[in-house]
């Protein structure tokens, strides 16, 4: 079971990873493409909203890798200092308080998109959904990690789940 959830996982870092990459493409494109308008012709104004939305998008899916590659801050030498069996306790509470902190963002998150649902960008016309959208979904990818890791601290002891940069993914 484990390795389908981590396949899963796999899966998940495969496509977020480019598309991280490509909103900071677009990141970059439209960005030079306000300055460059603003100093040869008339500013193009939809380019600070598409900017923004953009920022969102970024932050948010480069938290979700940050977090299933357990490559956010984490201080872990008292933790690291337990005994096995209280090092795995340890481990497993922190996982279940991020697991629990990541539902409480995809509802919290699905709440707000709905509230902005109803709520349109200036510019672009946009409906604020398709801007919010991202919090309940990187929550739910999120949740999925610490799920697995969960899954592993409980089927495979106390130094098996990330607790740092994760190696055994393939080089990107």
């Amino acid at each position: 079971m484990l390795g389908i959830l981590k396949k899963v996982e796999r899966a998940i870092d495969a496509i977020m990873q480019p598309m991280v990459f490509a909103a900071m493409v677009a990141l970059i494109a439209v960005i030079t493409l306000q300055i460059v308008s603003r100093v040869f012709f008339t500013a193009a104004g939809w380019t600070e909203e598409v900017a923004r939305f953009l920022l969102v998008w970024i932050t948010f899916m480069g938290a979700t890798l940050a977090f299933q590659r357990g490559r956010h801050i984490a201080v872990t030498f008292l933790v690291d200092a337990l005994p096995g069996r209280l090092r795995q306790v340890t481990r497993i509470l922190a996982v279940a308080v991020a697991l629990g902190f990541m539902i409480a963002l995809v509802l919290v998150g699905y709440r707000y998109t709905q509230m902005q649902s109803f709520q349109t960008s200036a510019s672009l016309g946009w409906s604020m959904t398709y801007v919010y959208a991202i919090i309940p979904v990187c929550g739910a990818v999120m949740g999925w990690c610490a799920l697995v890791d969960l899954v592993e601290l409980l089927s495979e002891g106390p130094d098996t789940a990330r607790t740092g940069p994760d190696t055994s993914d393939p080089p990107s």
